[in-house]
């Protein structure tokens, strides 16, 4: 099978970048193009979830398309290459994959995982603690289940379910007492510990609190649209009660 399309994209995201190219592409540096690399990696997963393949087809053309420009950019900096990137990748792909290119056996997926940390822990030698290497640009919930498995991999875990409870309710009453003496740096602070302990609730019970809050925030978004075609009057005109109503309506009919 022949990659032709591949290094005709290649090609042309040369052109662009060249002399005789495109003025905006010239003008692209790896800062410039770090908001685009993010919202084309944010559409891609939108599509995923949607299940929509031609979508997923044209976003993933997208990502590629980051991949590429930023490598051309090294290129004409004489950092590394797209064949650099390439070799890199494959190198690591073979390397913690010693079950498919080595001699090693395996007899579940778990062995797989631990093979892949322990070889992964080897290559990155430079990292001194086991919070190293956790992306800072990163949304801050999916940092923070991350953080929290990396934790429990150290034996750091509560005992038990109710001790996680334990601990929800008491980050909750830190943050009603900061908010009684009206100290808002403090209330920041507890507040994102109630926020951590609740992360950790999800790991706890095996749910990916980034998908949960995404659905949570699918759901809203759909029972407002339909408040806003169940409305008689403008919605800022609402009272709390009128609201609570038309709240109830709303899901009623989306249940249906």
């Amino acid at each position: 099978m022949g990659y032709k399309n591949l290094e005709k994209l290649i090609e042309i995201v040369k052109k662009l970048r060249s002399p005789e190219g495109c003025q905006w592409d010239r003008m692209q540096t790896h800062k410039s193009l770090r908001p685009n690399m993010l919202e084309e990696a944010y559409e891609a997963v939108d599509a995923i979830d949607d299940d929509n393949m031609e979508h997923l087809k044209e976003e993933l053309g997208d990502v590629l398309l980051q991949v590429v420009l930023h490598a051309q950019i090294a290129t004409d900096e004489n950092s590394f290459t797209i064949e650099d990137v390439a070799k890199t990748l494959s190198d690591k792909l073979i390397h913690r994959h010693p079950h498919v290119f080595g001699n090693v056996k395996v007899n579940s997926t778990q062995e797989i995982i631990d093979n892949w940390d322990k070889l992964k822990k080897e290559e990155k030698t430079h990292r001194k603690s086991v919070m190293d290497g956790i992306s800072r640009a990163q949304s801050a919930l999916m940092s923070a289940q991350k953080i929290s498995k990396k934790a429990v991999k150290m034996g750091f875990e509560w005992p038990h379910e109710d001790s996680l409870y334990d601990c929800i309710f008491s980050e909750f009453g830190e943050f009603k007492e900061a908010k009684q003496a009206q100290n808002e740096e403090l209330m920041e602070e507890e507040f994102g510990d109630l926020l951590f302990a609740i992360v950790n609730l999800a790991r706890w019970n095996k749910i990916d609190a980034e998908q949960a809050l995404l659905k949570a925030n699918k759901k809203f978004i759909s029972r407002f649209r339909k408040m806003e075609e169940l409305a008689n009057k403008p919605l800022e005109n609402y009272s709390f009660e009128e609201y609570d109503t038309l709240w109830k309506q709303a899901k009623k009919a989306l249940n249906k």
